[in-house]
């Protein structure tokens, strides 16, 4: 398979032109990357854009804080998908896994879930907020929803992926949910190391030449 298929072309800082995202819609044309990740104002645009290819739109809620109301979380996804999104990104309540509120990030991401049906789900970890506890913990609640894939960052935090974070998801979550490394990763050589410890997906704001790699 080539690595072009494993990028999520991103684009979600909060300053973000219409023009940016035509720019974006296009280079994830030219490198025939599996999907653009954008902010959900942005889904119809790059639905529209992407018109007779196979590159899904991927849009975020919550993002990038995972702080607001899962009422709100609910809202966003569905009015993202009625736009044309393929996928959800989600982010944890940070708040409540740090509060050791179980039931309620388990509801705030299950009821997500239940509202977007077969859609896929990706959730958020954070991985620089929180300890090595609450990561394992985070991707157990994970399983119980039956998410389908665990991201490791939004990007806006002081750091991103790292693969010993990445081994410690794979570990728990086995097989049973895909893993997604997201933040930091910039070159192909970086993106090529998490390939190799496991992951599904490359989250990626950086357009990275991938048309000569396979792995």
């Amino acid at each position: 398979m080539n690595i072009s298929k494993y990028i999520d072309y991103t684009l979600l800082k909060a300053t973000a032109t219409e023009r940016e995202i035509i720019d974006l819609c296009y280079e994830a044309k030219k490198n025939n990357y599996y999907a653009v990740c954008i902010n959900s104002s942005y889904v119809a645009l790059a639905k529209q854009l992407l018109l007779n290819t196979d590159i899904k739109v991927c849009a975020v809620v919550g993002f990038p804080l995972g702080a607001m109301t899962t009422h709100a979380k609910v809202y966003e996804a569905k009015k993202a998908i009625e736009d044309g999104a393929n996928e959800i990104d989600m982010v944890i309540n940070l708040g409540f896994l740090k509060s050791q509120n179980y039931v309620s990030v388990l509801k705030d991401i299950s009821d997500v879930k239940l509202a977007i049906g077969k859609i896929p789900l990706k959730v958020i970890l954070e991985i620089s907020e929180i300890s090595k506890n609450e990561i394992i913990k985070a991707c157990e609640i994970c399983l119980d929803t039956k998410a389908d894939y665990i991201k490791t960052s939004s990007g806006f935090t002081k750091s991103g992926a790292t693969l010993t974070a990445v081994k410690i998801i794979r570990k728990t979550v086995k097989d049973d949910i895909k893993i997604v490394a997201s933040g930091g990763i910039n070159d192909i050589e970086t993106a090529l190391k998490y390939i190799e410890a496991g992951v599904h997906r490359i989250d990626t704001s950086i357009e990275l030449k991938t048309e000569s790699i396979s792995v």
